[in-house]
């Protein structure tokens, strides 16, 4: 095989799933000949991390992910066409045939014949009338020539590519030799960067809709830009990579992406026709980021879940801020948001801010680009504190009905119980009020606030923020559990 470089992807001989980057090429202290560092991206499959009796050779990413292996027991792959013909052009031997059986009532062997096999195959073999591939996990590391992919699949419109060895993007040489592909699926290929071949910006691919390209490695948002002037693309996944901001192309980055493109239109908008964007599990923590997606013209299903930005617990925020913030969402982390759910974030965000904020504009301008929007739209008055004559006194924030129900083991089978409270109530006061409530005295209440369309409740970890900062608004459910 040709010689190993770092940073190239190889699979197993033999095992086209257990795949890895090299990470090394050299001696190893102890033992002769070559060997090559790799590091897996199954963090189990190795044996330590990348040191040996104490000589480290590299950094790898935990401490069972590293294997030092001899060169031939290491694959660096094949092309596209030989993973087409491994695929569709491979025929079961007669043992493996002979193999194929069932057991009957007095369990004897059953020959099972497959009925239309032949013709399924032959249909398979003609290559030029494929317009679906799947080549996940084949070690794909080259797509080949254009002009030989152009007369072998000439009708292919969906192309799986999962699980290969194209860290680089050489799929681009795609576009001319498969004119019609409309879904391209790359997970888990290693892509860090997205280098178009003639422009800064990928051009082509004038009928992709679908463009996978989950657990890569793709880290800077700017190489995603690149994809901006696909203009039939419609859905673009890019969960489990690195990214931690995202960002529309304001006009001065078109004209960057634009700059050397000869065929670039300035009248285009990037990213036109993109109406979903999967970005689950990456490391995505500021609030512009959240707030940029509404400069996307037909963007209605979003997915942000394992980022910062949407884990309370790590300081985000929740689900029914990320609704008020995202004014064209439909669909939030999978599940449909319901015009209840919507109107009900939109005023409870409001509130909230109004709580927080007293109703200094200027810092509300700049943090919630969307408030006098929505404050407007809703008909929500800033609240004026009542006046120590007024009898009787009005509650600031007013009064909220609020549902507590109880799911502690050791509290018991109780009724839920409906109860109105002061918006101005805290957390650590509820906390007490559920024990008188329910009547339980020896167990720590622990609160959480069942949202609706949300997958987990959230818990209400502060005690001193009031119900309507810890983002509580009428009609809501609290659920009591116990302390751990």
């Amino acid at each position: 095989m040709a010689e190993l470089k770092i940073g190239q992807r190889v699979h197993s001989v033999g095992d086209c799933r257990r795949i890895g980057t090299v990470k090394y090429v050299g001696e190893v202290e102890g033992y002769s000949g070559e060997w090559v560092g790799i590091e897996w991206d199954n963090d189990a499959q190795g044996k330590h991390d990348g040191s040996v009796n104490g000589v480290r050779y590299f950094q790898a990413k935990s401490a069972t992910s590293a294997s030092f292996v001899r060169p031939h027991k290491l694959s660096s792959g094949i092309s596209f066409l030989q993973a087409l013909d491994l695929r569709y052009r491979s025929t079961s031997t007669k043992e493996e045939e002979d193999e194929m059986y069932v057991l009957s009532a007095t369990n004897r062997r059953v020959s099972v014949q497959l009925l239309g096999k032949d013709k399924i195959q032959n249909k398979l073999n003609c290559f030029e009338d494929l317009t679906s591939a799947s080549l996940f996990y084949l070690g794909v590391s080259s797509c080949g020539p254009p002009s030989e992919l152009s007369v072998s699949v000439p009708n292919l419109k969906e192309l799986d590519l999962t699980g290969n060895l194209l860290s680089e993007w050489e799929v681009e040489l795609l576009k001319d030799s498969l004119p019609l592909i409309e879904e391209l699926h790359l997970m888990g290929n290693k892509v860090k960067n997205i280098q178009p071949t003639s422009s800064t910006t990928v051009q082509g691919f004038i009928h992709l809709r679908l463009l996978n390209l989950e657990d890569n490695c793709l880290a800077d948002w700017n190489e995603i830009l690149k994809l901006s002037h696909l203009q039939s693309l419609e859905q673009l996944h890019l969960n489990k990579n690195d990214l931690n901001c995202i960002r529309y192309p304001d006009n001065v980055a078109i004209q960057k992406l634009a700059s050397g493109c000869e065929s670039f239109e300035k009248d285009i908008v990037p990213f036109q026709n993109l109406c979903c964007l999967l970005l689950g599990g990456n490391n995505i923590g500021d609030l512009a980021s959240v707030d940029s997606l509404n400069s996307f013209p037909r963007l209605t299903d979003i997915r942000l879940s394992g980022n910062p930005v949407s884990d309370p617990g790590k300081g985000g925020i929740a689900r029914y801020v990320l609704i008020a913030r995202l004014a064209k969402v439909h669909i939030l982390n999978g599940s449909e948001i319901s015009p209840r759910e919507r109107k009900d974030s939109e005023i409870r965000y409001v509130r909230s801010v109004i709580s927080e904020l007293q109703g200094n504009q200027e810092v509300i301008k700049q943090r919630h680009p969307r408030f006098f929007e929505l404050k407007t739209y809703h008909g929500i008055e800033d609240e004026r504190p009542s006046s120590q004559a007024t009898v009787p006194q009005k509650m600031a924030s007013g009064l909220l009905s609020i549902t507590l129900k109880c799911v502690g083991a050791s509290i018991g089978e109780k009724p839920p119980m409906t109860k109105k409270l002061p918006a101005s109530t805290t957390v650590g006061k509820l906390k007490n009020l559920s024990g008188s409530f329910f009547r339980f005295k020896a167990i720590k209440p622990r609160l959480f606030l069942q949202e609706e369309g949300s997958p987990l409740p959230l818990v209400l970890d502060d005690d001193m923020a009031s119900l309507t900062e810890a983002g509580v608004c009428n009609d809501s459910t609290i659920l009591i559990d116990e302390e751990n």
